[in-house]
């Protein structure tokens, strides 16, 4: 297995490096730029059309590899109806991400698309099924599963597209998650090729994306930003892997108790972001769907980091909520393991608005 993960890293990276300098030149060509202003933390116009290259980088080399396997050697091609049920919304959500990104959507229309495509894959079969009792709960029938599962898919996704705000930082944060779930995925050993091979194909499309957004400059025109075509396309791509992770399906592997707990770890940083944002706008009553500087880059930022700085904290922050999390397990039960982790971030929070009152 490891050789075509190995081949799905490598080409979609190669097909990133192709694609990014082609997007960039059209950019310019069109003038299709982030411009500045109060809310951004950038100073120069930059493109913001990078996540173009994400799908069909990933798409090529899923396809590439698939011709090579065993498996469709043996004439048994190894994509069932939830594989391809994602694909299509991952187009849908894709696709929808580039007309943002090229006209501008209302945030109520981009919010709608969403709930429908995430409604695909429940209707399909797949769902949360069973929290592993997460606060007591257990099995979940499928009329609670399917509106769970919707919730879930277009929370991740909306989390990773507003914790976009900073170089690298949505790369960072998916890049952990993604490796994350292809070890979980990987060490089960029950997914044949289908979603590792994806994994994989999005890893190296981002990473590919990370060179030029981080080492890229916008004089040069070799920077861009990932804009709503990929943090969108990212965020589909975990909410799907999340639930795909934490459906029980003893056809397909046997019962897992840690099954609900390895998503909320791997995605608990940018989610936590989100409802701490989204609290703080019903408190100060603030639009939802407006654009704030209260996202926890923003704040560190404000400590004085500059945005590597701020960027590497909070990789570390996710980083040490795995290690963490992996130790606690051991030990303690999901809904503890939980609190706790929340308890952390309120701890953390309070730490950085304390350093903010002694810089302001």
């Amino acid at each position: 297995m490891t050789i075509y993960l190995l081949g799905a890293f490598l080409l979609s990276l190669i097909c990133g490096l192709v694609f990014t300098p082609l997007i960039l030149d059209f950019c310019k060509r069109k003038r299709l730029y982030d411009i500045p202003n109060e809310r951004k933390v950038h100073k120069n116009a930059t493109p913001r059309l990078g996540g173009i290259s994400f799908f069909p980088s990933m798409l090529t080399a899923f396809f590439i590899v698939l011709l090579f396997t065993p498996v469709v050697e043996e004439n048994t091609l190894p994509v069932n109806i939830w594989s391809a049920i994602f694909l299509l919304g991952l187009l849908i959500i894709y696709g929808i991400g580039i007309v943002d990104d090229l006209v501008g959507l209302k945030a109520t229309t981009k919010f709608s698309i969403q709930i429908a495509t995430a409604c695909l894959l429940p209707f399909a079969g797949l769902y949360v099924n069973n929290l592993c009792g997460l606060f007591g709960i257990y099995e979940i029938p499928y009329w609670l599963g399917v509106p769970l599962t919707i919730f879930i898919i277009v929370f991740i996704d909306n989390a990773i597209n507003l914790i976009d705000g900073i170089d690298g930082l949505a790369t960072g944060l998916s890049l952990t998650a993604l490796a994350g779930f292809l070890a979980y995925f990987i060490y089960y050993d029950v997914f044949v090729y289908t979603y590792t091979i994806i994994i994989a194909g999005m890893m190296g499309a981002l990473v590919a994306f990370a060179y030029f957004n981080l080492f890229g400059k916008a004089e040069r025109n070799t920077k861009l930003f990932m804009g709503d075509s990929g943090s969108l396309s990212l965020g589909f791509t975990l909410g799907f892997l999340a639930v795909k992770c934490a459906m029980q399906n003893t056809n397909i592997w046997p019962y897992r108790p840690e099954a609900i707990i390895v998503p909320i770890t791997l995605l608990f940083v940018p989610t936590a972001d989100v409802v701490r944002v989204t609290l703080y706008r019903f408190k100060h009553h603030k639009p939802l769907f407006d654009a704030d500087k209260n996202h926890i880059h923003h704040k560190l930022m404000r400590t004085g980091m500059n945005q590597h700085q701020a960027l590497g904290i909070i990789l570390a922050m996710a980083l040490g909520y795995i290690a963490i999390n992996g130790l606690l397990y051991q030990v303690f039960h999901a809904t503890i393991i939980v609190i706790i982790d929340i308890v952390l971030y309120c701890i953390v929070n309070m730490c950085i608005n304390r350093k903010m009152k002694v810089t302001e």
